[in-house]
Order: C-alpha cells, then structure tokens, then sequence
C-alpha cells in the first residue's frame, strides 16, 4: 500500500481508525482504504452513517455559536478528530476573531493534519493526549500554554464518548475534567444510541460489530446513560434531544430531515 505524503510516518496505514472513517463518512480525503472498507462495511448495516455524522457536525457548529453568544472565548475539543471545513476553530473565530481553542486527539494522522491546518494560526493549538487520562490533557503545555482555565471554557466532547468503554471509567474522566473547569463554563456532547435510529436495534448492532471488529468498540449508550455524563451541569434548553432538535437555525418540521439525522443524542450544559 503506497503510503500519501500526508501520512506521518510511524503509523500502520493498513489499521482501520476511527477518525479516519469519520472523515470518510463527511466526505473528506485524508482516509486509507482500509479505513473506507470499514466504514463501507459499517453502511451496510446503517446505511445513514453519513448523514448522522453531517448532523452531529451541524449539531456541534450550533453549539459553539451558543457559546460565543454566550461570552466564552475559549475551547477544548477532546477528539477532535481529522480538522474538516466548518471546524471549531472556524466557527469561533468567526464569531469572536479572539476566540482559542485546543484541540486534543490521540491519532497521529488527526494530530499531524491538525498541525498543518493550524499552521500561522496562534490562537489555535492541537496536542495529543487521550481522554482516558485527563490529567494529561490537563497538565499539556500546548493547552495550558494557550487556555486560561480559571476563565470559562467551552469543553467539546463531541462524537467521542461512544468509543470509550465502561471498564475505562467514561464517566470519571468527564467529571475529572469538569473539576477543572471555572464556573460558567460549558460541556458540549454527543452520543450514539440505538434510541432513535430508523432501524430495528438487531440491524443497526451489525455495525456495532463492525467497530468491535477493528478494536474500536461503539458503545451505544442509552438517553438515561448519556444524561449522566452532565452531573454538576445544569442542562441548557432544549436539553438532551436528538441532535437536529437542539435549537436549529431554521424552524422546519421533522418530516423535512432524513430519519438517521435523529439518531443519538446531543445537548449543551452549564457549570454553575
């Protein structure tokens, strides 16, 4: 397999990953073959793959403006993921051209490509670390560096939760990084789940399998499970809903959007 020159060296191009795949399913060109084979393989059982992932992004673009309205001027997005057109930085910083942000991410194609793609911007930064050790991610000098965590921050966990399993306690790095966090500050989060995909729960888990199969379980968690996850915030209106239902840009009724856009949960809330 011939290796693109964007491709840092060191890494097994021929290993499926995650962020890769995301690329993939939101059109982008920095992903392998391998990686477009697990995630062609994955729409075979959930075939609105693409269009989840368009609204998860559509999702996260709303929630950032909300904070900028809100008056925080700073982010830290936890898997980050591949930078795409309309990422966070871009949507900040066109809100607020004051607005910083960090991104994390423990793939090295995202934090290479991150890299570039920042490359000339000094208000934004990308270090690697992985949410599993929030302590790491929180002692980063290319995030301490740049975040002033005694003011407001806007904490992105955005598409990321669902591929950390319960055994590596999800929910006590959440409240690590919470702890962290100064008053006012916001958690933005999305989340898979079997609630609200169009298809019968034993359909949709053969893409479960597919994850399961290149050693990236999809944990699909529950709407009760995934409130949990914002314990010691104070939920933002309209709360935890399906992901176009979370104050849309434009009034529309259901039936205007693809059933699959409604499938998983995401919801923004407020540290006292």
């Amino acid at each position: 397999m011939e290796r693109p020159a964007w491709a840092p060296q060191g890494i097994d191009i021929s290993v499926p990953s995650v962020s890769r795949m995301y690329d993939f399913y939101l059109g982008g060109s920095h992903n392998f073959e391998v990686d477009r084979e697990a995630a062609r393989k994955a729409m075979e059982f959930l075939p609105g793959l693409p269009k989840i992932m368009q609204a998860n992004r559509a999702f996260m673009r709303r929630a950032v403006r909300h904070a900028v309205d809100s008056g925080i001027d700073q982010f830290l997005d936890i898997g980050s993921g591949i930078p795409t057109f309309g990422n966070v930085h871009e949507v900040a910083q066109a809100a607020d051209p004051g607005a910083k942000v960090a991104y994390v991410d423990h793939d090295p194609v995202a934090v290479a490509h991150s890299q570039a793609v920042l490359e000339g911007n000094d208000r934004a930064v990308i270090a690697a670390a992985d949410l599993r050790r929030p302590k790491e991610i929180l002692a980063n000098p290319e995030i301490t560096g740049l975040l002033d965590l005694d003011r407001p921050v806007a904490l992105l966990l955005v598409a990321v939760l669902h591929f950390i399993e319960d055994a590596d306690d999800p929910r006590g790095a959440v409240a690590e990084l919470r702890e962290a966090l100064a008053p006012g500050s916001l958690i933005v989060l999305t989340h898979a789940s079997y609630e609200g995909i169009p298809l019968p729960k034993e359909e949709a888990a053969g893409t479960v399998g597919v994850y399961k199969n290149i050693r990236n379980p999809l944990i699909m968690r529950s709407r009760e499970e995934i409130s949990q996850f914002f314990e010691g915030y104070e939920m933002v209106e309209p709360g935890l809903v399906s992901m176009p239902e979370w104050r849309p840009d434009t009034p529309q009724s259901p039936e205007q959007e693809d059933p699959y856009a409604f499938s998983g949960f995401g919801g923004v809330g407020r540290k006292a």
